[in-house]
């Protein structure tokens, strides 16, 4: 897929200003997957909106990282209007498999517990991020500014004044409420003072492509090892996406292996069900933790996806979460705009942390107990989580209700997503 080349910069004559001094409505800072997807959310708003990212290329596109799309978010991109540009880029899932190490009670999830043709879908970041790029470009109330950087911000009663960056040069912009969708490690969100809980885990994740000798048969796996959860997502090309959750030493350990020795004890945790793996490009290792903010909307602020929450990478919640953020932000501000409401206050952007913080807070709770459950070898907790996975299989009821909490289909639904 080719990369959209996108580059524009602020002139005079390309900013109205309104009567209240405002240049736009809002700014989003972060022109990641979440940043665009915001963007693409409120094309239709009669917000006028200024999406600003630091870099042309994205370190997640370098790395390959990929990510699992669940149902909630696919029907999200479908009320956007980009899911068509998305789909034919990335694969489905039909069903998922989760089961502990060797243990013989494998829990089938499958289309029929929910009436659908697909269970979930596997996308590479620029499956994702090319197409938003693009869709974009169709918004004519969406201005694109890369590369710039937001060196300041100025917070007032009836707007936010951002000093940026562009090409050496130092220009202000204001607007009614300013977005971070800026990561994990977001400077939006340190410099207005939120402060953050949680905690780094003992675990980090080697990510890598593999080519199996067989077919994926568009199944997801996670399988529950002492050491921490290990993933396989296929991929279009009949590739697939390993998460290997791992003790730091051990993960460095098995970084550090030829490509031989890697495949040999991935081969192991991976099984035989698909016959021989190739190692396809590097392996990456990252630390995982869990982070929720303390507050995800000041006077004039909002947080989004990572800037606001991070969570163990078990069941590929993460961006998910972030893509519901995004959803759920477009439609308090766009309401608020309607009824003529300042979309800045923080009275509506409290909307917006209600809804979002307890159900992301849910999410982050169910994967810390599922890593914390089976990433030992206590033997009474091994027992009950035994006894849970036979329980699963057997109970449909109980079983379904996991499935939908796990693709998004539990909580509160978007607008976009009913359309």
């Amino acid at each position: 897929m080719a990369q959209a080349q996108l580059l524009q910069t602020i002139s005079p004559n390309q900013v109205a200003t309104d009567k209240r001094g405002h240049d736009y409505d809002l700014v989003i800072v972060g022109g990641g997957i979440i940043g665009l997807t915001l963007a693409s959310a409120l094309k239709d708003s009669g917000l006028s909106v200024l999406l600003i990212e630091a870099k042309v290329e994205s370190a997640a596109v370098a790395k390959g990282q990929a990510y699992a799309v669940h149902m909630l978010s696919a029907l999200i991109y479908q009320g956007i209007g980009v899911w068509d540009k998305i789909l034919p880029h990335i694969e489905i899932y039909r069903r998922v498999r989760l089961s502990e190490a060797d243990y013989p009670d494998v829990v089938e999830f499958t289309t029929a517990d929910i009436n659908t043709t697909d269970l979930g879908y596997v996308a590479e970041h620029q499956a994702l991020l090319y197409p938003l790029r693009e869709f974009i470009q169709d918004c004519p109330n969406v201005t694109y500014l890369c590369p710039a950087e937001v060196v300041n911000t100025h917070y007032h009663q009836d707007k936010v004044a951002i000093d940026i960056k562009v090409a050496g040069e130092l220009r202000t912009v204001r607007s009614k409420l300013l977005v971070a969708a800026d990561g994990s490690r977001s400077p939006i969100r340190q410099a207005a003072g939120i402060k953050t809980r949680g905690w780094k885990y003992w675990q980090s994740c080697i990510v890598a492509f593999v080519k199996p000798e067989k077919s994926h048969n568009n199944t997801a796996y996670e399988k529950f090892w002492s050491s921490g959860p290990f993933a396989i997502l296929p991929l279009p090309g009949n590739r697939c996406r390993i998460v290997w959750t791992a003790p730091h030493e051990e993960a460095k350990a098995l970084c550090a292996l030829d490509d031989e020795q890697f495949l040999r004890e991935l081969t192991r945790r991976f099984g035989d069900q698909m016959g021989k793996l190739e190692l396809l490009g590097d392996r990456f290792i990252f630390q995982v933790q869990l982070m929720q903010s303390d507050r995800y909307a000041l006077h004039r602020l909002a947080l989004v996806g990572d800037a606001a929450h991070n969570c163990h990478p078990v069941g590929g919640q993460g961006l998910n979460l972030g893509i519901r953020d995004a959803a759920a932000l477009a439609q308090v501000i766009q309401q608020a705009h309607q009824a003529g409401e300042d979309i800045g206050n923080i009275q509506i952007l409290k909307r917006y942390e209600r809804w979002r913080k307890r159900e992301n807070l849910t999410i982050l709770g169910f994967t810390d107990l599922l890593d914390r459950v089976f990433s030992n070898n206590f033997l009474p907790v091994m027992l009950v989580r035994r006894l849970g996975l036979s329980i699963l299989r057997r109970v449909p009821v109980l079983r379904v209700y996991t499935l939908k909490l796990m693709i998004g289909l539990k909580g509160r639904t978007p607008e976009l997503a009913q359309r």
